[in-house]
């Protein structure tokens, strides 16, 4: 192991370490408020938006598929890789941002139209990431990986936990993997984002709030999908 692969290892560490730690009072209280919401929410609607969002995220999938390049990272070394994706996602931050920023000065109609434009972003990066770490993600069980980093990255302190465990243990797990739970994970990813997405349809501060909200959400899968794949490419991930 070389001296970038052993201060990886230290990055990774300090990576699962963060990952286990309890949410501030803020986050908690958001989201002890949006259980509660939930909770208000017909059965009806919520199956509606779970479908709403299997469907989206599966035509996201699919499209992402013929438009990435593979093996991006082929001849790099684990270093220029890391590289490589740092560029990538300086690209896709700044296509983010400026969604955000349009649709947020755009007033409610525009606004609801950045969760479908930013979801297209975030998996569009999460297959090229991919590509550049010498994964194919045009094979089921990587789709399936690509949707469980994008768990990791927007989930409640629990669902985290449980989603960390599973990726560091991803080759003994994966064959038990039949598909995620479409339910669990709309739920998820709408409680961690609902706070900033709505100040986003305030007039006067959506463009404002829209663009550091998508510029933030970006880094945070950013450095998920780093640190996953950076697991699987050395292998043993160190345990805490």
């Amino acid at each position: 192991m070389n001296e970038y692969e052993l201060k990886v290892y230290e990055e990774i560490r300090e990576w699962q370490r963060k990952l286990k730690k309890r949410s501030g009072m803020f986050a908690r209280a958001s989201k002890k408020a949006q259980t509660k919401v939930n909770q208000l929410i017909p059965e009806k609607i919520h199956q509606i938006l779970t479908e709403s969002i299997k469907n989206m995220v599966k035509a996201t999938l699919a499209g992402s598929t013929i438009t990435t390049r593979k093996d991006q990272g082929s001849e790099l070394t684990l270093q220029g890789k890391d590289q490589m994706l740092k560029k990538k996602l300086a690209a896709f931050r700044k296509a983010a941002v400026v969604e955000g920023a349009g649709t947020g000065a755009g007033g409610i109609l525009l606004g609801m139209a950045d969760f479908p434009l930013l979801l297209s972003i975030k998996m569009r990066f999460l297959f090229d990431a991919a590509s550049v770490y010498g994964f194919d993600p045009s094979r089921y069980e990587e789709r399936l990986f690509i949707l469980y980093i994008f768990q990791l990255a927007f989930s409640s302190d629990e669902k985290r936990k449980d989603t960390l465990e599973l990726i560091e243990n991803w080759e003994e797990r994966k064959e038990k993997l039949l598909e995620v739970d479409w339910q669990e994970f709309q739920q998820e990813y709408r409680d961690y984002i609902d706070f900033m997405k709505m100040l986003q349809l305030v007039p006067g501060i959506g463009a404002v709030v829209g663009a550091y909200a998508n510029y933030n959400l970006l880094d945070q899968l950013g450095e998920t999908a780093m640190n996953a794949y950076r697991l699987r490419i050395l292998k043993t991930p160190p345990q805490i």
